[in-house]
Protein backbone atom coordinates (compact mmCIF):
# COMPACT_ATOMS: atom_id res chain seq x y z
CA UNK A 1 0.00 0.00 0.00
CA UNK A 2 1.37 3.43 -0.98
CA UNK A 3 2.32 5.78 1.86
CA UNK A 4 0.80 8.74 0.03
CA UNK A 5 -1.21 9.13 -3.14
CA UNK A 6 -2.58 12.00 -5.22
CA UNK A 7 -5.87 12.00 -3.32
CA UNK A 8 -3.99 12.76 -0.09
CA UNK A 9 -2.40 15.95 -1.42
CA UNK A 10 -5.74 17.07 -2.88
CA UNK A 11 -7.29 16.85 0.59
CA UNK A 12 -4.25 18.23 2.43
CA UNK A 13 -3.85 21.38 0.30
CA UNK A 14 -7.50 21.79 -0.78
CA UNK A 15 -6.56 21.53 -4.47
CA UNK A 16 -9.10 21.95 -7.25
CA UNK A 17 -9.47 18.79 -9.36
CA UNK A 18 -9.99 19.87 -12.94
CA UNK A 19 -9.66 16.58 -14.86
CA UNK A 20 -8.18 13.06 -14.68
CA UNK A 21 -10.26 11.99 -11.68
CA UNK A 22 -9.64 8.30 -12.44
CA UNK A 23 -5.99 8.73 -11.46
CA UNK A 24 -6.39 10.28 -8.00
CA UNK A 25 -5.26 7.03 -6.34
CA UNK A 26 -1.91 7.00 -8.14
CA UNK A 27 1.01 6.51 -5.73
CA UNK A 28 3.54 9.28 -5.12
CA UNK A 29 6.96 7.64 -4.79
CA UNK A 30 9.28 10.61 -4.40
CA UNK A 31 9.26 13.95 -2.59
CA UNK A 32 11.08 15.61 -5.51
CA UNK A 33 8.96 17.92 -7.67
CA UNK A 34 9.52 18.76 -11.32
CA UNK A 35 9.18 22.17 -12.98
CA UNK A 36 8.93 20.94 -16.61
CA UNK A 37 10.28 24.04 -18.33
CA UNK A 38 12.90 22.29 -20.44
CA UNK A 39 10.40 19.55 -21.33
CA UNK A 40 7.91 22.12 -22.61
CA UNK A 41 10.78 23.44 -24.74
CA UNK A 42 10.94 19.98 -26.33
CA UNK A 43 13.71 18.13 -24.44
CA UNK A 44 12.27 14.94 -22.89
CA UNK A 45 15.43 12.79 -22.74
CA UNK A 46 15.56 12.82 -18.94
CA UNK A 47 11.94 13.61 -18.15
CA UNK A 48 11.20 12.55 -14.50
CA UNK A 49 7.69 11.29 -15.20
CA UNK A 50 7.32 9.72 -11.73
CA UNK A 51 7.40 13.16 -10.06
CA UNK A 52 4.57 15.61 -9.51
CA UNK A 53 4.74 18.20 -12.31
CA UNK A 54 4.34 21.77 -11.07
CA UNK A 55 3.57 24.34 -13.76
CA UNK A 56 3.90 28.01 -12.90
CA UNK A 57 3.46 31.29 -14.71
CA UNK A 58 6.81 31.01 -16.53
CA UNK A 59 6.07 27.58 -18.03
CA UNK A 60 2.47 28.37 -18.92
CA UNK A 61 3.20 31.66 -20.67
CA UNK A 62 5.99 29.95 -22.63
CA UNK A 63 3.52 27.44 -24.09
CA UNK A 64 1.47 30.32 -25.50
CA UNK A 65 4.38 31.04 -27.86
CA UNK A 66 4.30 27.50 -29.30
CA UNK A 67 2.31 26.61 -32.40
CA UNK A 68 -0.75 24.41 -31.89
CA UNK A 69 0.94 21.17 -32.98
CA UNK A 70 3.99 21.58 -30.72
CA UNK A 71 1.90 22.66 -27.75
CA UNK A 72 -0.37 19.63 -28.09
CA UNK A 73 2.65 17.29 -28.45
CA UNK A 74 4.40 18.68 -25.35
CA UNK A 75 1.33 18.38 -23.14
CA UNK A 76 0.67 14.82 -24.34
CA UNK A 77 4.23 13.80 -23.50
CA UNK A 78 3.90 15.34 -20.03
CA UNK A 79 0.98 13.01 -19.28
CA UNK A 80 2.25 9.45 -18.73
CA UNK A 81 0.82 6.41 -16.99
CA UNK A 82 3.09 6.96 -13.95
CA UNK A 83 2.75 10.73 -13.54
CA UNK A 84 0.94 11.21 -10.20
CA UNK A 85 -0.37 14.72 -10.94
CA UNK A 86 0.10 17.97 -12.84
CA UNK A 87 -0.51 21.06 -10.72
CA UNK A 88 -1.16 24.56 -12.04
CA UNK A 89 -0.26 27.33 -9.60
CA UNK A 90 -1.60 30.88 -9.09
CA UNK A 91 -5.11 29.77 -10.11
CA UNK A 92 -4.22 30.26 -13.78
CA UNK A 93 -6.37 29.21 -16.70
CA UNK A 94 -5.68 25.67 -17.94
CA UNK A 95 -4.94 25.23 -21.67
CA UNK A 96 -7.45 23.01 -23.49
CA UNK A 97 -4.67 20.83 -24.91
CA UNK A 98 -3.43 20.00 -21.40
CA UNK A 99 -6.98 19.39 -20.23
CA UNK A 100 -7.62 16.89 -23.02
CA UNK A 101 -4.27 15.11 -22.56
CA UNK A 102 -4.75 14.67 -18.80
CA UNK A 103 -8.27 13.34 -19.26
CA UNK A 104 -7.13 10.91 -21.95
CA UNK A 105 -4.26 9.50 -19.83
CA UNK A 106 -6.14 9.79 -16.48
CA UNK A 107 -3.45 12.07 -15.05
CA UNK A 108 -5.00 14.22 -12.30
CA UNK A 109 -4.85 17.88 -13.32
CA UNK A 110 -5.00 20.07 -10.23
CA UNK A 111 -4.96 23.78 -9.50
CA UNK A 112 -3.90 25.88 -6.51
CA UNK A 113 -4.21 29.61 -5.90
CA UNK A 114 -0.85 29.74 -4.10
CA UNK A 115 2.31 31.09 -5.71
CA UNK A 116 4.55 28.48 -7.30
CA UNK A 117 7.60 28.76 -5.01
CA UNK A 118 5.53 28.89 -1.82
CA UNK A 119 3.42 25.89 -2.81
CA UNK A 120 6.51 23.95 -3.94
CA UNK A 121 8.06 24.41 -0.49
CA UNK A 122 4.91 23.34 1.38
CA UNK A 123 4.35 20.29 -0.82
CA UNK A 124 7.99 19.17 -0.62
CA UNK A 125 8.00 19.39 3.19
CA UNK A 126 4.76 17.40 3.37
CA UNK A 127 6.00 14.66 1.03
CA UNK A 128 9.38 14.38 2.77
CA UNK A 129 7.56 13.84 6.06
CA UNK A 130 5.22 11.23 4.60
CA UNK A 131 7.83 9.37 2.55
CA UNK A 132 10.61 9.38 5.16
CA UNK A 133 12.07 5.97 6.19
CA UNK A 134 10.21 4.65 9.23
CA UNK A 135 10.57 1.98 11.91
CA UNK A 136 9.05 1.09 15.27
CA UNK A 137 10.93 0.58 18.55
CA UNK A 138 9.71 -1.00 21.78
CA UNK A 139 10.20 1.69 24.39
CA UNK A 140 8.99 4.99 25.83
CA UNK A 141 9.65 8.47 24.43
CA UNK A 142 9.62 11.42 26.83
CA UNK A 143 10.45 15.11 26.41
CA UNK A 144 12.78 15.94 29.32
CA UNK A 145 13.93 19.58 29.49
CA UNK A 146 13.49 19.84 25.72
CA UNK A 147 15.56 16.70 25.05
CA UNK A 148 13.84 13.76 23.38
CA UNK A 149 14.76 10.76 25.55
CA UNK A 150 14.02 7.28 24.20
CA UNK A 151 13.82 4.86 27.15
CA UNK A 152 14.43 1.24 26.13
CA UNK A 153 14.86 -2.04 28.01
CA UNK A 154 13.34 -5.47 28.47
CA UNK A 155 9.67 -5.83 29.29
CA UNK A 156 8.96 -5.26 32.98
CA UNK A 157 12.17 -3.37 33.75
CA UNK A 158 10.24 -0.23 34.68
CA UNK A 159 10.11 1.97 31.57
CA UNK A 160 6.48 3.04 31.92
CA UNK A 161 6.77 3.61 35.69
CA UNK A 162 9.80 5.84 35.09
CA UNK A 163 7.88 7.75 32.41
CA UNK A 164 4.99 8.24 34.85
CA UNK A 165 7.35 9.69 37.46
CA UNK A 166 8.85 12.01 34.83
CA UNK A 167 5.37 13.21 33.84
CA UNK A 168 4.59 13.89 37.52
CA UNK A 169 7.77 15.98 37.68
CA UNK A 170 6.55 18.19 34.83
CA UNK A 171 7.96 16.52 31.73
CA UNK A 172 5.94 15.40 28.72
CA UNK A 173 5.02 11.97 27.38
CA UNK A 174 5.21 11.33 23.64
CA UNK A 175 4.72 7.55 23.36
CA UNK A 176 4.57 4.47 25.55
CA UNK A 177 5.27 0.83 24.63
CA UNK A 178 5.65 1.45 20.87
CA UNK A 179 7.49 4.43 19.39
CA UNK A 180 7.08 5.06 15.66
CA UNK A 181 10.24 6.68 14.31
CA UNK A 182 10.80 8.41 10.99
CA UNK A 183 14.06 9.78 9.63
CA UNK A 184 13.23 13.22 8.28
CA UNK A 185 16.79 13.98 7.15
CA UNK A 186 20.33 12.72 7.64
CA UNK A 187 20.57 13.83 11.28
CA UNK A 188 16.97 13.92 12.46
CA UNK A 189 14.88 11.12 13.93
CA UNK A 190 11.35 12.06 15.01
CA UNK A 191 9.29 9.81 17.29
CA UNK A 192 5.50 9.66 17.52
CA UNK A 193 2.92 7.41 19.13
CA UNK A 194 0.63 5.04 17.22
CA UNK A 195 -2.81 6.65 17.09
CA UNK A 196 -4.41 3.74 18.96
CA UNK A 197 -2.33 4.24 22.13
CA UNK A 198 -1.66 7.99 21.96
CA UNK A 199 -1.51 9.64 25.43
CA UNK A 200 -1.86 6.25 27.15
CA UNK A 201 0.45 4.61 29.70
CA UNK A 202 0.31 0.97 30.83
CA UNK A 203 1.28 0.47 34.48
CA UNK A 204 1.43 -3.15 35.68
CA UNK A 205 -1.02 -3.71 38.53
CA UNK A 206 -2.84 -0.46 37.73
CA UNK A 207 -3.75 -0.89 34.08
CA UNK A 208 -4.01 1.70 31.33
CA UNK A 209 -4.17 5.37 32.25
CA UNK A 210 -4.78 8.44 30.09
CA UNK A 211 -1.97 10.87 30.84
CA UNK A 212 -3.66 13.85 29.19
CA UNK A 213 -6.89 13.30 31.18
CA UNK A 214 -5.03 12.90 34.48
CA UNK A 215 -2.31 15.54 34.14
CA UNK A 216 -3.62 17.89 31.45
CA UNK A 217 -2.68 18.81 27.90
CA UNK A 218 0.69 20.14 29.05
CA UNK A 219 1.80 16.62 30.04
CA UNK A 220 1.80 15.22 26.49
CA UNK A 221 3.03 16.10 23.04
CA UNK A 222 2.39 14.56 19.63
CA UNK A 223 5.97 14.16 18.40
CA UNK A 224 9.55 14.85 19.45
CA UNK A 225 12.99 14.72 17.89
CA UNK A 226 14.97 11.90 19.53
CA UNK A 227 18.35 13.02 20.89
CA UNK A 228 19.52 10.27 23.26
CA UNK A 229 18.70 6.67 24.19
CA UNK A 230 18.55 5.52 27.84
CA UNK A 231 18.65 1.72 28.07
CA UNK A 232 17.39 0.34 31.38
CA UNK A 233 18.75 -3.07 32.40
CA UNK A 234 18.61 -5.11 35.61
CA UNK A 235 21.76 -4.67 37.69
CA UNK A 236 24.40 -7.28 36.91
CA UNK A 237 27.09 -7.40 39.63
CA UNK A 238 29.46 -9.13 37.22
CA UNK A 239 29.26 -6.34 34.65
CA UNK A 240 31.45 -3.26 34.61
CA UNK A 241 29.36 -0.10 34.20
CA UNK A 242 30.76 3.21 32.99
CA UNK A 243 31.49 5.41 36.02
CA UNK A 244 33.13 8.39 34.33
CA UNK A 245 31.05 8.94 31.19
CA UNK A 246 34.03 9.02 28.83
CA UNK A 247 32.98 5.97 26.83
CA UNK A 248 30.06 6.78 24.57
CA UNK A 249 27.89 3.94 23.27
CA UNK A 250 25.79 4.28 20.15
CA UNK A 251 22.46 2.81 19.08
CA UNK A 252 21.73 2.66 15.35
CA UNK A 253 18.17 3.47 14.30
CA UNK A 254 17.47 3.42 10.56
CA UNK A 255 20.59 5.22 9.20
CA UNK A 256 21.55 7.26 12.25
CA UNK A 257 23.66 6.56 15.35
CA UNK A 258 22.23 7.97 18.58
CA UNK A 259 24.13 8.40 21.88
CA UNK A 260 23.17 5.58 24.25
CA UNK A 261 23.46 5.42 28.04
CA UNK A 262 23.02 2.13 29.90
CA UNK A 263 21.32 2.67 33.27
CA UNK A 264 21.46 -0.31 35.70
CA UNK A 265 18.23 -0.81 37.64
CA UNK A 266 18.04 -2.01 41.23
CA UNK A 267 15.92 -1.12 44.29
CA UNK A 268 16.64 2.31 45.73
CA UNK A 269 17.75 3.99 42.50
CA UNK A 270 15.61 6.96 41.46
CA UNK A 271 15.53 6.46 37.70
CA UNK A 272 13.50 9.60 37.00
CA UNK A 273 16.12 11.81 38.66
CA UNK A 274 18.94 9.97 36.88
CA UNK A 275 17.25 10.52 33.50
CA UNK A 276 16.62 14.19 34.30
CA UNK A 277 20.29 14.71 35.14
CA UNK A 278 21.38 12.73 32.06
CA UNK A 279 19.22 14.97 29.85
CA UNK A 280 20.66 18.14 31.40
CA UNK A 281 24.20 16.74 31.07
CA UNK A 282 23.51 15.95 27.41
CA UNK A 283 22.48 19.58 26.85
CA UNK A 284 25.67 20.77 28.53
CA UNK A 285 27.79 18.52 26.30
CA UNK A 286 26.11 20.01 23.22
CA UNK A 287 27.11 23.45 24.55
CA UNK A 288 30.71 22.30 24.92
CA UNK A 289 30.80 21.56 28.67
CA UNK A 290 31.90 17.96 29.34
CA UNK A 291 32.36 17.24 33.06
CA UNK A 292 33.93 13.81 32.42
CA UNK A 293 36.57 15.24 30.10
CA UNK A 294 37.29 18.09 32.52
CA UNK A 295 37.81 15.59 35.35
CA UNK A 296 40.00 13.38 33.14
CA UNK A 297 42.17 16.37 32.15
CA UNK A 298 42.42 17.52 35.79
CA UNK A 299 43.43 14.01 36.87
CA UNK A 300 46.05 13.83 34.13
CA UNK A 301 47.48 17.17 35.27
CA UNK A 302 47.69 15.94 38.90
CA UNK A 303 49.46 12.75 37.82
CA UNK A 304 51.88 14.73 35.64
CA UNK A 305 52.69 17.15 38.47
CA UNK A 306 53.35 14.32 40.92
CA UNK A 307 55.91 12.64 38.66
Amino acid sequence: MAKVCTKDIIEKFDLELISGEEGINRPIVTSDLSRPGIELAGYFNFYPAERIQLIGKTELTFTERLNDMDRQDRFERLCTDITPAIIISRGMEVPNDLLEASERESVPLLRTRQKTTRFSSLLTNYLESKLAPTTAVHGVLVDVYGIGVLITGKSGVGKSETALELVKRGHRLVADDCVEIRQEDENTLVGTSPELIEHLLEIRGLGIINVMTLFGAGAVRSYKRISVVMDLELWDQNKQYDRLGLDEEKMRIIDMDLPKLTIPVRPGRNLAVIIEVAAMNFRLKRMGVNAAEQFSNRLADVIEDSE
